[in-house]
């Protein structure tokens, strides 16, 4: 189990993680925004905008994705459940949290998961 100590230094990591994602998800939206704008010259120049803004997509989406799981991660600190495994409820492990702030499975269950996700 989390100390009070170690939640509230996973919540400080979270909520920076959070603000920075936002910052940038607010950035990029901004930039595609004022690419949409620009008047495009030739072919060339649409081609190498098209795909910028299909990248800039993918990465919004993954974003997007780990906000969500940050804003989980963070509920879940407020009703005391964090850190706990979504699937089998034992204790996530400190260290893989320390890798993964916002890790909703212990290391067994999360390839369990994995396994089933690839499978359908």
């Amino acid at each position: 189990m989390l100390t009070q100590s170690e939640l509230h230094e996973f919540e400080t990591k979270l909520l920076a993680r959070k603000a920075k994602i936002e910052a940038n998800l607010n950035k990029t939206s901004t930039e595609l925004d004022d690419i949409r704008e620009l008047e495009l010259n030739d072919e060339a120049d649409y081609a190498s905008i098209s795909t910028d803004t299909a990248i800039d997509n993918a990465i919004l989406e993954q974003q997007r994705h780990e906000l969500a799981e940050i804003e989980l991660a963070l509920d879940k600190i407020k009703r005391g459940v964090y850190g706990i495994c979504e699937m089998c409820e034992e204790p996530i492990g400190k260290a893989r949290l320390e890798v993964k702030n916002f890790a909703r499975y212990c290391i067994t269950c999360r390839e369990v998961v994995e396994k089933n996700r690839l499978k359908g």
